[in-house]
């Protein structure tokens, strides 16, 4: 019989993403801040590609983002409400990390395999940040899918994209538990 991590197992067991808009400062110094990177890049990687980078947006970065988000929502013709709501996301926030997803040509890894492991980097940065004692949540949003945005706001190239934002800070309250999916409903079972 293996060994069980029971501290690793028990906290992937109660996990729980806290909401951006309730973390705060302090956020991790850089020292920190590389630990968490440093875990987050131990993923899973078909070909050994590394097809994702990290853009770190630090407090200054996040207010200039938050400022020209409107008007290039309204250019873009997003629905205002949504322009308000990634404006609150970049200015409302201390530390963000961007995952890039920037895969690598290859003729073994296809495309596809290059975007779930720049996901996995999300989970994995969401979890280190938890585990370490912050407060962390992934999220998106419109600005994420939005060419202009990526090219303009973070110097992007034609071939990358925004895999998530992972916000980062110290919690001001922990959320309650929300329902969790039903495994028995969502696992199907093949023995033959």
């Amino acid at each position: 019989m293996p060994q069980p991590n029971q501290a690793a197992l028990e906290f992937l067991l109660t996990r729980r993403s806290r909401p951006a808009k309730t973390l705060t400062t302090p956020v991790p110094d850089r020292a920190a801040l590389m630990q968490i990177l440093t875990a987050a890049g131990r993923t899973p990687d078909h070909g050994k590609l590394e097809p994702w980078r990290f853009i770190v947006l630090e407090k200054d970065a996040l207010a200039r983002i938050a400022a020209e988000i409107p008007a290039l929502g309204t250019e873009e013709g997003i629905n205002p409400a949504k322009i308000d709501k990634a404006a609150a996301q970049f200015g409302n926030a201390d530390l963000a990390i961007a995952v890039i997803s920037s895969p690598q040509p290859s003729e073994k890894v296809p495309h596809i395999e290059q975007v779930y492991s720049a996901g996995a980097v999300c989970l994995s940065l969401l979890n280190a940040a938890l585990a370490s004692g912050w407060g962390a949540n992934w999220l998106s949003g419109w600005a994420s899918h939005d060419k202009p945005f990526m090219q303009s706001m973070l110097s992007l190239t034609a071939d990358e994209s925004v895999a998530g934002f992972i916000h980062i800070g110290t919690e001001t309250n922990a959320p309650p538990e929300r329902p969790r999916p039903d495994i028995d409903a969502k696992t199907t079972w093949m023995a033959q």
